[in-house]
């Protein structure tokens, strides 16, 4: 099925397989061994390992033999504490090490008198070594611009890049980019100065926005645009810097250093902690042992594995004597949380309890009480966690998940528990790395760009509505054993589809989710989903967020052209959270507006994870920096282009840290007898060559001049001699 929705002929099934008496034949032309004719000295059945299900009598009982034994556990954490129990009575011929449990077998009577002994496995050594994990590029794309693109000129405002053109100016050959404004009026601006110019970007959610209105050529609007955003600019670094500095006086507790039990937590985690996790993990950890309150964003793309930086963050938090509060925006992710927390920490003496709608009045009040007493050691809740009667006995740690989606009364009240408790911030949408970099010193970023081992990229396929292709789909999933995701957003209709799944797939346990229902019905159907009582769930959005169902791994869009590509991405990355391969199809009709039709083909096109998926993070990255700017800042970034917003923003923040001058130097007019331009034989793409031009005029010292012409030396041989 996937070969033709490629495109790709498929070959009949005659041609792939052979006919049985045809093969059979074949064989008996080959030679055979037998081994048998003589009698078997031994004769050894490999039999599947016993079970022992925590059960250390049991254990003892089967290591009572006097064959050497090799137990694998998942990996170190595990098999350190089972190595603990040794002095009570551990057989000297029993090793313990992290390995692959799929590996073990039980050997039988392999040991008859006088054979020698299968050789011992030496503490520490591991039967299946895992391969090095390969580094995750980072999410990045070149600054590229091609003919057609908006761009902004520092000095004239919006207008249309026409593309590089080469130009006589007295005796001496120039290259210029061309920009043309309002009116039909061009401006040449001569490579050298090409600094001067910034792709225009727009810094909404969806990347789904209208074309921005052109400038005129020696007109006053854009010095006025310009004048009020870098005005803005200034006043919102200024209030971060005050922040900042409040918290740098601020008294906040120090953590002590990690104990046994939190390397024992770390190590039991079932997969290898990427390397960004590690990272993470100790930037986290390393924040939180300083005597100054914690303010830090996470940064990871679908599935890198924040939840797991953010249990091992409030496991130390509860070592430290202090309580935590993780704060979520919706009522399924505060349940999907809640399990995560009690699964990871249920072999530890930690109390977790869920604060959301699911739980009733009474049952909500006994909780607010338990937390006050500090009989809870963490609670997990919605906004609900931030209303006035809730009061906690020694709140030490804050782990908010999806900050911008709380709204502006909340944000309030984050702002001042960010001056007295630790503060971390998880966010799965992507943010520039320019504007990490612009906010550096003034809020503390961690990113995760590292994929997880073993992720396949998602297959995706953009089609019409077809209920044999829904019908394949929907059979494939449920003959692997796995579960299957039914988006559609409009809960008038949503019975219907529902109706149309269930004919399509008589077979499968089909339930419905939407936000309207009541609390009860719907933890039950979200429950029974996680735990594979439904194979087929059929829902609005509110599974966008969060929602982590391995099992899950078939996505079904209805009506994919009204959702933006956030969004879809979110979607989409409820699936291929394992090793097994993941489907998304994207339904739309035949006719859609071209908007909409580029957002799927994005997604149809880069399916992979992190480097794979560059290209359409680029346009994420908007959303991202929209949602740490906030909604006032986001009109700026608008008004001038996304671009030349954070090129405006670096700049503000080192001036007001005392690093630079806000205004730089007005450059000074090149005026050369001889020709300046990159020939075309050289650097023949145009866009390739733009970047250059760019980079070059960018370059602040000769260290830097130098780096570039090295790189250009490399990448197309001997610079050329001037002409």
């Amino acid at each position: 099925m996937v070969a033709r929705r490629l495109g790709e002929e498929v070959p009949a099934r005659e041609e792939i397989f052979e006919a049985p008496e045809r093969w059979q034949a074949r064989l008996h032309h080959f030679a055979r061994l037998s081994l048998r004719d003589e009698p078997v000295e031994l004769q050894a059945g490999f039999l599947p390992p016993d079970r022992v299900d925590r059960d250390l009598k049991r254990l003892r009982g089967l290591l009572a033999g006097d064959l050497p034994t090799l137990i694998l556990c998942d990996n170190e954490g595990p098999a350190g504490a089972t190595r603990g129990v040794a002095p009570r009575g551990w057989p000297v011929t029993a090793q313990c090490d992290a390995g692959h449990r799929r590996a073990g077998r039980r050997v039988r009577d392999a040991h008859p008198p006088g054979a020698d002994r299968p050789r011992d496995f030496p503490p520490g050594s591991s039967l299946a070594p895992a391969a090095p994990l390969p580094a995750g590029r980072p999410v990045c794309c070149n600054g590229t611009t091609p003919g057609g693109d908006y761009v902004v000129h520092l000095d004239h405002g919006i207008g249309i890049y026409r593309g590089i053109a080469t130009i006589q100016v007295g005796e001496a050959t120039l290259e210029v980019a061309i920009v043309e404004y309002e009116g039909g009026d061009r401006l040449n601006v001569p490579l050298y100065r090409l600094d001067q110019l910034e792709r225009y970007r727009a810094a909404d959610e969806d990347g789904d926005h209208p074309p921005p209105r052109l400038h005129k050529l020696g007109g006053n609007s854009w010095q006025r645009v310009r004048d009020k955003t870098r005005q803005a600019i200034r006043q919102m670094a200024s209030e971060l810097l005050e922040l900042y500095a409040r918290r740098k006086v601020s008294a906040g507790y120090a953590f002590p250093p990690d104990g046994g039990w939190q390397r024992e937590l770390e190590s039991s985690f079932l997969y290898e902690d990427t390397p960004d996790q590690r990272k993470a993990t100790d930037a986290v950890k390393r924040a939180m042992e300083q005597a100054l309150p914690m303010d830090l964003l996470l940064v990871g793309d679908v599935g890198y594995g924040k939840t797991e930086v953010a249990v091992r963050a409030a496991f130390k938090a509860v070592q430290g004597g202090k309580q935590v509060a993780v704060l979520v925006p919706t009522t399924i992710l505060a349940d999907q949380h809640g399990r995560t927390f009690l699964e990871r920490l249920a072999d530890f003496p930690i109390k977790t309890e869920v604060l959301s709608r699911f739980r009733t009045a009474k049952e909500q009040k006994a909780v607010l009480a338990r937390v006050a007493a500090g009989e809870i050691d963490i609670v997990v809740g919605t906004h609900r966690l931030l209303s006035s009667d809730v009061t906690f006995k020694d709140l030490g740690l804050l782990v908010v998940d999806e900050e911008h989606r709380f709204g502006v009364k909340h944000k309030e009240r984050l702002k001042a528990l960010r001056l007295s408790v630790d503060v971390l911030t998880l966010t799965a949408t992507p943010i520039p790395r320019t504007l990490h970099l612009s906010l550096a010193g003034l809020r503390d970023l961690v990113l995760i760009e590292t994929p997880p081992r073993d992720r396949s990229p998602i297959l995706t396929f953009v089609e019409p509505w077809d209920d044999a292709l829904l019908e394949e789909a929907f059979a494939r999933e449920l003959d692997r054993g796995g579960q299957t995701f039914m988006v559609h957003n409009r809960i008038e209709t949503i019975d219907t589809i529902a109706a149309r799944v269930r004919a399509l797939a008589p077979r499968a346990r089909v339930g419905v989710a939407h936000g309207q229902m009541a609390a009860e019905p719907l933890e039950t159907v979200m429950r029974k989903f996680v735990s594979g009582e439904v194979d087929i769930l059929v829902s609005t959005m509110i599974v966008e967020s969060g929602l982590d169902v391995p099992n899950a791994n078939t996505m079904v869009v209805h009506d994919a052209h009204r959702f933006g590509l956030a969004q879809l991405y979110q979607l989409r990355g409820r699936v291929g959270r394992s090793h097994r391969r993941a489907y998304c199809y994207l339904l739309v009709p035949d006719l859609i507006d071209p908007a909409a039709e580029d957002r799927l083909k994005v997604l149809e096109h880069h399916s992979d994870l992190g480097a794979g998926y560059r290209i359409a993070l680029k346009d994420l990255e908007l959303r991202g920096a929209g949602n740490l700017l906030g909604a006032e800042q986001s009109g700026h970034a608008h008004a001038v282009g996304f671009d030349l917003y954070l090129r405006w923003l670096e700049e503000t923040v080192r001036s007001l840290r005392g690093q630079g001058k806000l205004e730089r130097p007005v450059p000074p007019e090149v005026v050369l007898d001889r020709p300046a331009h990159l020939p075309d034989g050289y650097v023949p793409d145009d866009d390739v060559k733009l970047d250059l031009y760019r980079r070059l005029a960018r370059a602040g010292t000769s260290g830097e001049i130098e780096e570039l012409r090295e790189e250009m030396r490399e990448r197309f041989g001997p610079l050329p001699e001037p002409r």
